[in-house]
């Protein structure tokens, strides 16, 4: 073994245990039958939790690259680590409770979660374009057959089918994108692009090639993050993914695509001049607007497109795609406050998001609907559930003092203080536009009355899960000064060659 490849994997260990708790889980759930339910559910639990452990000592660790430049060790991306392995994590203890996987066997379900995390994890810190392929891939093909897991479920089938479809299309453009920006550059690695970029490579006749091969880029991004136009396949495979399956893909490989798009744009299509905590653009080309535009356009349709929607799992998802828009405002801002703006936002959209979803999981173990119409009369049925799903739709809406409006917050004074006053005003009014149709699912719980007059009894398990998520978003401002803390030594990305 190269003797340098030694301290590498010792900042490795994260993945290392990922992939372990991986392999470990599909022995298990082959070796022990009669328990095995159980039994892979405690490993992946364990495999998590390892992974998050060793994942903090790196905070501190001096920045570099692992296994000759692929990969980033730095705060940013051991940022993302935590927060990407605290989302499967809470994913994980959502779904044994679903209704929908009741009846199956789980062991392959953890093995594709567990690869769907590493995936995203070496995203989330990939510094060579080829790595972000790779990541990017591995990511979606285990996602694919997570959304087709209720194999017996055609509406699953379908889901997993277009997401498949669309995934390839996405990520097809995305590499012969890497190809042209190779040709231009002559080179994959994110650091020495952007030093090639500072020499004039993309100017003249070149402007043309760098904007296409950039655009293809984005659209391997886009379609990770769900942002118009790459969103199509969202609100079907969102509806016909098991809901823990949903819950996962609305957080996680959102968070990751975001990653993976500021490390690539801030430090490979953009200069520091010296400073880290401001960047410019290359005078050939102007990405910020390409990214303004599709902020735009993505909250915008997002949000209009939700107002229609009858089905929980459908709103959410068209949900999900305007709040992609909202984060995409922070990547406009060329300096740390957008940078921080954008991590606060995903803490909030954690929690405030993955809780809406259990309240959707326990409604639908009752009912066997996601029809917002058998939401009527829940506070007589469960007001637990109804004080829940009140408080994350107001947190969604960004009503103070729940956690979303101080993510919101964060991203128009990003807004604002950069000049763009005019961007932050077009994200407030997309919020006004949102509030009708969150505020139409607290109307339908609260004020109209439904012909079943069962209690919905939620189990102790999924209550306290609730309340996980609950804490946070009502009470965010308690934490406030951590979690600006946090973000703000967040921000450095391993900008050397």
């Amino acid at each position: 073994m190269n003797p340098q490849l030694l301290p590498d994997l010792h900042r490795f260990l994260p993945e290392m245990a990922i992939t372990a708790a991986l392999l470990l889980v599909v022995i298990v759930d082959i070796s022990f039958e009669r328990m095995r339910r159980s039994a892979t559910f405690l490993v992946t639990v364990l495999g998590l939790v390892t992974a998050f452990a060793l994942t903090l000592p790196l905070y501190w660790a001096p920045a570099g690259t692992l296994f000759y430049g692929m990969i980033a060790v730095d705060r940013v991306a051991v940022f993302f680590k935590g927060f990407l392995i605290l989302s499967s994590f809470l994913v994980l203890l959502a779904a044994p409770g679903s209704r929908e996987l009741a009846q199956r066997q789980l062991g392959e379900f953890y093995t594709l979660l567990l690869g769907a995390t590493l995936g995203m994890m070496l995203l989330a810190s990939s510094v060579d374009m080829l790595m972000v392929f790779l990541s990017l891939e591995m990511v979606s093909v285990s996602s694919y057959v997570m959304v087709g897991y209720l194999r017996n479920d055609r509406q699953s089938n379908e889901a997993a089918l277009k997401y498949f479809l669309f995934g390839a299309v996405s990520t097809g453009a995305m590499l012969y994108g890497i190809t042209l920006l190779f040709g231009l550059t002559g080179t994959t690695k994110m650091a020495l692009i952007r030093d090639v970029l500072a020499r004039g490579a993309g100017s003249g006749d070149n402007s043309l090639l760098l904007l296409v091969s950039t655009a293809l880029i984005l659209a391997g991004f886009g379609f990770k993050t769900a942002a118009v136009p790459f969103h199509f396949w969202c609100p079907d495979v969102y509806t016909g993914a098991p809901t823990p399956v949903t819950a996962f893909l609305s957080v996680a490989p959102k968070a990751a695509g975001f990653a993976a798009l500021l490390r690539f744009f801030f430090t490979g299509m953009s200069e520091t001049r010296g400073l880290f905590s401001q960047w410019s653009t290359f005078s050939s080309l102007n990405w910020t607007l390409l990214i303004l535009i599709l902020s735009i356009i993505t909250m915008t349709l997002g949000n209009l497109a939700a107002l229609r929607q009858d089905n929980m799992k459908r709103m959410l998802a068209y949900s999900s795609i305007a709040h992609a828009g909202y984060i995409f405002m922070g990547a406009v801002v060329l300096n740390s406050e957008g940078i921080q703006a954008v991590l606060i936002y995903l803490i909030t959209y954690l929690f405030m998001n993955l809780g809406a979803f259990l309240v959707v999981i326990e409604v639908f173990n009752q009912t066997g609907s996601f029809d917002l119409k058998d939401y009527r009369g829940l506070w007589r049925r469960s007001p637990f559930l109804t004080i829940s799903m009140t408080v994350f739709m107001l947190s969604l809406m960004g009503i103070p003092p729940c956690a979303g409006f101080f993510g919101k917050f964060f991203l128009f004074a990003a807004a604002v203080n950069h000049g763009l006053a005019w961007f932050a005003v077009v994200g407030a009014l997309n919020s006004v536009v949102a509030v009708y149709y969150y505020a139409r699912v607290i109307k339908t719980m609260i004020f109209e009355g439904g012909e079943d007059e069962s209690r919905i009894l939620v189990p102790i398990a999924s209550q306290a899960l609730i309340w996980i998520m609950i804490l946070p978003t009502a009470g965010l401002a308690i934490f406030w000064e951590y979690i600006q803390r946090l973000t703000s030594e967040s921000l450095r990305f391993f900008m050397g060659s």
